[in-house]
């Protein structure tokens, strides 16, 4: 439910790849068993989010369970308006919303799902929270329910694109509503003069926000016909100007992350110069970040992809570590099982690690 805008991605993912995958299958019988490195058990990993948020799960239960929005507007009234948590929030309240209307669309005796989010609008019109979150629910619910390119789609997302409008009214400095319109400009195509003039309106307000820049790769990868130069000079410039401490330095990882189709069945490309750059600048972002950065985990999860791809197997480890528990993050959200996902290169670490001299004493901290 807390997934970025990522979420809406598609792209097709290999779940082997010849040589190391096979050498190391956790279905091999020498195989190692992650629960020897207290690894939680793949039925108990966490889907909803990528690391944890115990505030805003507490809210959801209350939301959902009572149907009053009331505490969910208090939490978002409480999280710093430019942050990249009250984005995360904005996105969980929304996708709960969203998929709460797709299990009960309702009916003639039935409330539909999500009424909760309805009747928070109608109390609270002035209200910018409720505002952001219906701006974010009818983003999901386009691509959730529509096909791209039809009347219904494009009707959808010109609602969302007028409730951003509203909703950057209530709250002139906030950046989320411009945020939430990158995903409008997306699926509208917005002309590049359009998308510029919007993402001006976001460095104005959060320049070092990075869901706001993941958001804004998408739009690069799929207006230009998913041009990896456009997309990588995008990143790369945004790693260049990244802060101190700002996980933007990780961008050109995802940038490659955005192009694999393309470049799936070179020889070597995990060990590759491109990837091998971009890895070191992700891990350096880690490193430096903040150790509560809500993004953290975002880059940790693609960084046990690619490590694990490239045979990286004790910085593996060291990622799994701080991300295992929680699997609501890219890559693991693209399949239709996350969990299972996660769990299989987490096996794939494990064993790696243990056929180099790994052992669970040796475990990196």
């Amino acid at each position: 439910m807390a997934l970025l805008t990522l979420s809406f991605v598609v792209i097709p993912l290999l779940r082997r790849r010849r040589g190391v995958i096979e050498r190391v299958s956790p279905d091999h019988p020498d195989a190692a068993d992650p629960a020897n490195y207290g690894f939680v058990r793949e039925e108990d990993l966490d889907i909803r989010m990528p690391g944890p948020d115990q505030d805003l799960l507490d809210v959801l239960d209350l939301v959902q369970r009572t149907q009053d929005y009331r505490a969910a507007a208090q939490l978002l009234a409480g999280t710093e308006a430019a942050g990249e948590l009250r984005w995360q929030r904005v996105q969980a309240f929304a996708g709960a919303a969203a998929l709460e209307l797709q299990q009960r669309p309702g009916g003639v005796s039935e409330t539909p799902g999500g009424q909760w989010l309805r009747v928070w609008r109608a109390e609270q019109p002035k209200d910018a929270g409720g505002a952001a979150v219906h701006a974010e629910f009818l983003v999901q619910q386009a691509w959730r329910t529509s096909t791209r390119g039809t009347d219904d789609f494009r009707i959808i997302m010109e609602e969302a694109k007028d409730a951003c409008g509203q909703a950057a009214l209530l709250a002139p400095g906030d950046p989320i509503p411009y945020i939430i319109e990158l995903s409008v400009a997306r699926g509208l195509a917005y002309p590049r003069e359009e998308f510029e003039q919007l993402w001006l309106k976001i460095l104005d307000r959060a320049p070092a926000h990075m869901g706001a820049h993941l958001a804004a790769l998408h739009y690069w990868c799929e207006k230009w016909h998913g041009s990896r130069e456009l997309a990588y000079s995008f990143a790369e410039a945004a790693a260049a100007r990244a802060p101190q401490g700002s996980l933007l330095a990780a961008m050109p990882l995802f940038a490659v992350f955005e192009h694999l189709p393309e470049v799936n069945l070179v020889s070597g490309f995990y060990q590759s110069e491109v990837v091998t750059k971009a890895m070191h600048g992700a891990l350096y972002a880690v490193h430096a970040a903040r150790p509560d950065d809500p993004m953290l985990a975002h880059v940790r999860h693609l960084l046990v992809f690619f490590l694990v791809r490239a045979e990286r197997w004790a910085e593996a480890m060291n990622e799994l570590v701080h991300v295992d528990g929680h699997v609501g993050a890219l890559p693991w959200t693209l399949s239709a099982d996350p969990a299972a996902e996660f769990a299989v290169y987490r096996a794939l670490a494990v064993a790696g690690f243990e056929a180099n001299g790994g052992s669970p004493a040796s475990l990196p901290n």
